[in-house]
């Protein structure tokens, strides 16, 4: 089966827009792709890993202080950035025991 990127990015756009304004959230500009990406590798760790991961990233986003878009989109990139590293990580590298110190909102 072959996916049309642009189909799929139009639908994703039209079905963000629509979440946006029920939400009121209107100033927000979604980065479908790295959302895509923080739930496909997050999956690895079980099949509903990736849901959380994406909801725990918009709540981590939406709890750090920010000013305007810009600090928007970075508490966004931040977030998901550490959620892609820890999905990245052998489960037996102790970084489990060693904390993930500085790696919070």
């Amino acid at each position: 089966m072959t996916v049309n990127i642009d189909a799929e990015e139009r639908e994703l756009s039209g079905w963000s827009r629509k979440l946006t304004q029920a939400l009121q959230i209107l100033d927000l500009e979604v980065d479908h792709k790295r959302i895509v990406e923080v739930v496909e590798r997050s999956q690895s760790v079980s099949p509903n890993a990736g849901a959380i991961s994406a909801f725990l990233v918009g709540y981590a986003a939406g709890s750090a202080p920010t000013r305007g878009r810009r600090g928007s989109d970075a508490a966004v990139q931040k977030a998901s950035a550490t959620v892609l590293k820890i999905a990245a990580l052998n489960p037996g590298d102790g970084q489990e025991q060693a904390g993930w110190t500085g790696s919070a909102q």
